[in-house]
């Protein structure tokens, strides 16, 4: 059984269709480099802080992402990518948009990130993501989750 929303079909043509109507009780996607350690460790500060359960998550080289995102989006692994409601957000603005979605104090936080100019932000972002592997390392396979979080998991 898949879990991708049933608003969300490929039809025979490859066109992604998504019926409005249901998606706006869909989770969020955070969509991450299955394979950096960063990216793993950002997964698991998500879950240990969205205690609404809000979001869930595939890895961009997965087939959750390639029927939702862009083929740019799924092969720039220098970015996490956040879809919420058919709309997509990369490298910083998906960043503080996690964050509002966390809770009081991360909200604050990721409102303080929101007034440094895009531009310094993503730079901010860019300088750690082309250095995300020498510095957290890299594995060969994609974060394995716990039992209680295998539903938060798209392929």
């Amino acid at each position: 059984m898949s879990t991708v929303p049933a608003a969300l079909s490929t039809p025979i043509d490859g066109e992604l269709v998504i019926d409005q109507r249901e998606t706006e009780g869909a989770r969020i996607v955070l969509f991450f480099d299955g394979v950096c350690g960063l990216c793993s460790r950002s997964i698991d500060f998500v879950l240990k802080h969205d205690t609404d359960e809000k979001f869930q998550f595939a890895p961009l080289q997965g087939t959750t992402a390639q029927t939702l995102l862009t083929p740019a989006d799924t092969e720039d692994l220098n970015t996490m990518v956040l879809w919420i409601a058919g709309r997509t957000y990369r490298k910083s603005a998906a960043a503080v948009r996690v964050l509002w979605q966390l809770g009081p104090g991360w909200q604050m936080l990721g409102t303080l990130l929101w007034l440094i100019p895009l531009p310094l932000r993503n730079l901010g972002y860019s300088l750690v993501a082309k250095n995300r592997y020498r510095l957290f390392g890299k594995s060969e396979t994609c974060r394995m989750p716990t039992p209680h979080e295998r539903l938060r998991f798209l392929p």
